[in-house]
């Protein structure tokens, strides 16, 4: 019974957990179309270095502006990586009949040939 508890306290924590990270991401605007995304990324590459330097001063720790490694510039569009794997996907189920009825003229074949 004590087992059965912890196991559903658990499951309710990671559960928690994971509704409040979707909750975050639908309210920054990253559930949304790819501008609205662009521009959270761009808040957050905006808020990370003054984020990192309150944390330091608040643990202690001296650091440099130099020490630091600059924030990585990501420049690739959303809305084409989307668009891309759309095109992907469409393509890939629109040859799909064809391919089915190759591998499996290519499967009798070999089934044939086993059994002679």
């Amino acid at each position: 019974l004590n087992c059965c508890a912890f196991n559903s306290s658990r499951f309710l924590i990671k559960g928690g957990l994971a509704g409040a990270a979707v909750y975050v991401a639908y309210d920054q605007g990253l559930l949304g179309s790819g501008t609205e995304g662009a521009e959270a990324l761009r808040k957050a590459q905006e808020a990370l270095p003054p984020v990192i330097q309150e944390w330091t001063d608040y643990l202690g720790w001296e650091v440099r502006a130099a020490q630091l490694p600059p924030t990585p510039k990501i420049e690739f569009s959303l809305s084409d990586s989307w668009n891309k794997g759309v095109h992907t996907v469409m393509s890939a189920l629109s040859v799909a009949p064809t391919r089915a009825c190759e591998y499996t003229v290519e499967g009798w074949k070999y089934v044939k040939d086993l059994v002679k």
